[in-house]
C-alpha cells in the first residue's frame, strides 16, 4: 500500500477507474451500433446523440457517474456578468516577473504599475499579486511612494505572495460573475484556462530561438541573453493562476465558486454592458487558436451561460495583428448601456487599424444592443504613436497606445497618460464630459503600452 493511502482510498480509486472505462466502453458500442449517425454532428452534438439514445438505466449512470467524477458540477447552471461600473470588492493587479519584459522595461513597468495601484486605491481596495522574489521590489517601490501618496491609499494595497508571471491579469485571472438565480448569492467566478493569448509563444517573452529581433536584443543588451523566459513551467502557473488567485482569496476567509468551461478566452477580449449586450472580435474568441472545433454557434451558447448574454455584437478583428489577435478593450468600451467609446487611430497609424476602425463603426452604426437601443458612439483619438514607441529590439512593433483601455474604480475611472500632452488632454476631456459622476484621474504610462497593453489589460474587478 501506497503511503497514505488507506484501504477505502484503493477502493475509491478502483471504483473511479471501473467507472471510467465502463463509460467508455458503453461510448464505442453505441458508437459502432448507430454507425450512420450523421457525419456532420460536431463532437458535443455526437456526445449528446450517443446519450439521447441510450436505455433509461444507462442515462441514469452517466448521470450519476458524470457528476460523481466532477464534483457534482452542473455545467447548466447561469450566471450573469455584472458590467465593470458595479461596485467592486477590490482591484486585481499582478507585478510584473521578469519572464514578461524586456530587461530595460522592467523597472520602469514595474513602477507603472504600482503609479496605478497607488491610484485605483484612492478608490477601492487592491490585491498586488507578486512572486515571492519580487515581493520586495514591491515593497520597495510602495516605499518611494510613501512621501507622495497618502497612508490610507497605501493601506489599502496589499501585496499577495502568488506565482504570477505575466502582469496582464485581465487576461489570466479569474473573471468575477454572480448566478442568474437572484435567490443565490453565493460569488462565483470563471477559470478561463489561460492559454498564452492561444498559444502564442513570442520570441520576445518566451527565447530567441529563430528570432532576428531577439538575436538583436541580445547583442546590444547584454542582460538580454541570460533574462529568464516563459518556459514550459511557467506556462502551467500561467494557466492555473486564475484558480491560483481564487484559492488565495477563500483562504484569506471570502468565499467564491470557481466556474469551469470548455471554451477559452481572455478577459480582455470580452466587453460586457451588464445588461446582456456583449461586445468582442472574433479573431481573438473564434478559431482553432483558442477553440478548435468550436463554431460560433456552440461559444455563444456557452457565452450566454456564463455571462448572461442576450446580444453579441462581433467585429472582424485580426488574426495575428498582435499578441492578443486584437483585444475587444483596446478598441471599443462601453461607458455605459448604449453610449460606446471606440478608439480612432492617429493619422500617423497604419492602414490596418484604421480599416479596424471602420468596422467596428459601420458595424456598431448597423446594431442595437440587448434593450433595443442604437448605439451613441464617441471617437478617442490615439496619440502620436511616435512619442510612445522605442526603440529597444524585440519590443512591440506598434504600441498599445489606447485611450479606451482605461479602468473603471468605484466612483472613478483611471485612464492612461502617454506623453502627447494634446491628445492626452484631449482624450481626458472627452471621457471627463462623458463621466460627470466619476472622478477621472490619469496615469503616465510608456513601457505598458510598449510592453502590449496599457490599464485595462493589467487590472481586474473582485465583484
Amino acid at each position: 500500500m501506497s503511503p497514505g493511502l488507506s484501504q477505502s482510498g484503493n477502493s475509491n480509486v478502483l471504483y473511479r477507474l471501473t467507472t471510467f472505462v465502463t463509460l467508455y466502453l458503453d461510448l464505442i458500442v453505441y458508437a459502432v451500433y448507430y454507425h450512420n449517425f450523421p457525419d456532420h454532428l460536431s463532437s458535443i452534438e455526437y456526445s449528446n446523440f450517443i446519450f439521447a439514445t441510450m436505455p433509461p438505466t444507462n442515462k441514469t449512470w452517466h448521470i450519476n457517474h458524470h457528476e460523481d467524477l466532477n464534483g457534482g458540477h452542473n455545467d447548466k447552471q447561469r450566471f450573469i456578468c455584472p458590467s465593470e461600473t458595479s461596485p467592486h470588492i477590490a482591484t486585481l493587479l499582478s507585478f510584473p516577473s521578469a519572464r514578461s519584459t524586456l530587461p530595460e522595461l522592467y523597472w520602469k513597468t514595474g513602477n507603472e504599475i504600482i503609479s496605478l495601484a497607488t491610484t485605483i486605491a484612492a478608490f477601492e481596495p487592491v490585491r498586488l499579486h507578486a512572486r515571492p522574489e519580487d515581493l520586495p521590489r514591491a515593497e520597495a517601490m510602495l516605499a518611494e511612494r510613501s512621501l507622495s501618496t497618502p497612508t490610507a491609499h497605501l493601506e489599502n494595497i496589499t501585496l499577495v505572495s502568488a506565482p504570477t508571471n505575466h502582469c496582464w491579469i485581465r487576461d489570466t485571472g479569474p473573471v468575477y460573475v454572480r448566478s442568474a438565480d437572484e435567490t443565490d448569492t453565493t460569488r462565483y467566478a470563471i477559470d478561463f484556462k489561460f492559454c498564452e493569448w492561444g498559444n502564442k509563444i513570442t520570441e520576445r517573452i518566451y527565447g530567441s530561438a529563430n528570432s532576428p529581433a531577439a538575436v538583436e536584443a541580445i547583442r546590444t543588451s547584454p542582460q538580454y541573453g541570460a533574462w529568464p523566459v516563459m518556459d514550459e513551467a511557467a506556462q502551467i502557473e500561467n494557466t492555473a493562476f486564475a484558480a491560483k488567485v481564487l484559492e488565495l482569496e477563500n483562504a484569506s476567509g471570502a468565499s467564491v465558486t470557481r466556474v469551469q468551461t470548455h471554451i477559452k478566452l481572455e478577459g480582455g477580449g470580452i466587453e460586457i454592458d451588464g445588461e446582456g449586450t456583449f461586445m468582442a472580435t472574433e479573431s481573438s474568441i473564434i478559431g482553432d487558436a483558442r477553440n478548435p472545433g468550436l463554431g460560433k454557434a456552440e461559444i455563444e451558447a456557452e457565452l450566454r451561460r456564463l455571462l448572461g448574454v442576450t446580444s453579441f455584437v462581433w467585429f472582424p478583428g485580426r488574426i495575428g495583428l498582435d499578441v492578443t489577435d486584437v483585444h475587444i478593450d483596446a478598441e471599443a468600451r462601453f461607458i455605459r448601456p448604449g453610449v460606446v467609446v471606440v478608439c480612432r487611430p492617429h493619422d500617423d497609424a497604419e492602414k490596418v487599424h484604421w480599416e479596424i476602425y471602420r468596422e467596428v463603426r459601420a458595424i456598431l452604426g448597423e446594431s442595437t444592443d440587448a434593450r433595443g437601443r442604437c448605439f451613441e458612439v464617441h471617437d478617442v483619438v490615439e496619440p502620436d504613436p511616435k512619442v510612445v514607441k522605442g526603440q529597444l529590439p524585440g519590443e512591440e512593433e506598434a504600441p498599445a497606445a489606447s485611450y479606451v483601455n482605461f479602468y473603471f474604480a468605484n466612483g472613478g475611472l483611471v485612464m492612461p497618460a502617454f506623453g502627447d500632452v494634446a491628445a492626452d488632454t484631449a482624450a481626458f476631456e472627452l471621457i471627463k464630459s462623458l463621466v460627470p459622476e466619476r472622478e477621472v484621474r490619469q496615469v503616465d504610462v510608456n513601457a505598458l503600452p510598449r510592453t502590449g497593453g496599457v490599464l485595462h489589460c493589467v487590472t481586474q474587478q473582485v465583484m
